[in-house]
């Protein structure tokens, strides 16, 4: 591909190759004039002609974009790709509206590549950033997440049941006194205080050893019925185990279950 430059005051009189064409465009030799005549034509072919003048355009720009991206990826924090992702669709969507009857053609399509970013940047701030009136640690991102995740999974993968994890939740991190848990669901306060104990014991085994990384959050059908045995089998009172409503529903009495366990 080449540019024809004649008939442009200030450039070789004859077809350049973009490469070279580059070259001219940034040297101080060239005059804004003469670079807003070429970005003109530039423009024009882009629009015209296809994707090919469109990568042109783009690798006509290169310098200016990469400066433009070495700037705005000071404090980024995610991967430097999704910026010169965020700058090029900027660029890219200037270029179908641009004026080039305007000055500075090049400059206004870099600025709008840079204010794409800087808008992404803003998204992705407000998604992680809470407004609270206190201050604490932020929770880690995935696969740690956020701690009723951890429970979810662990519901997956039949660590804790249901049931064990609204007792944990509730009280854990709604904190929601044992007693009032307990007395919605109908049970003394020492054995609610037991099925949580054990529970947060094999929940804590499992992330220690990596089981929970990357579970799944939906619960398997064999999950509940594998929880229910497993509380036969170690001798767990005949209440049965906590109510899998939500605390803030008044729940009866659970009476006592029977699992075919194989």
């Amino acid at each position: 591909m080449s540019f024809d430059a004649r008939g442009v005051s200030g450039l070789p009189q004859r077809p350049l190759p973009l490469g070279e064409l580059r070259h001219l465009l940034v040297s101080d030799r060239t005059s804004r004039p003469v670079r807003d005549r070429v970005w003109k034509d530039v423009v024009v072919h882009a629009r015209r002609d296809g994707p090919a003048w469109v990568i042109a355009a783009v690798g006509l720009a290169m310098p200016g974009l990469r400066r433009a991206a070495g700037r705005l990826a000071a404090g980024w924090h995610g991967d430097t790709s999704d910026v010169d992702s965020e700058l090029l669709a900027g660029f890219l969507a200037r270029l179908r509206t641009v004026d080039v009857d305007e000055p500075r053609i090049c400059g206004r399509l870099v600025d709008a590549g840079q204010r794409a970013v800087k808008a992404a940047r803003e998204r992705d701030e407000d998604f992680d950033i809470v407004h609270v009136g206190g201050a604490w640690s932020v929770p880690p991102h995935h696969p740690w997440d956020h701690p009723d995740w951890v429970l979810a999974r662990a519901v997956a993968q039949a660590v804790i049941d249901p049931d064990e994890y609204l007792l944990i939740s509730a009280t854990r991190l709604e904190d929601v006194p044992l007693r009032v848990v307990a007395d919605k669901i109908g049970v003394s306060v020492p054995l609610a205080a037991a099925w949580r104990r054990k529970a947060e014991r094999r929940l804590a085994e499992a992330i220690g050893l990596g089981e929970l990384d990357w579970a799944p959050h939906v619960l398997p059908q064999e999950a509940r019925r594998r929880r229910v045995c497993n509380a036969a089998a170690n001798g767990v009172a005949a209440a049965g185990p906590p109510s899998s409503r939500p605390v803030g529903i008044a729940a009866p009495v659970i009476q006592p279950q029977r699992a075919r366990c194989r």
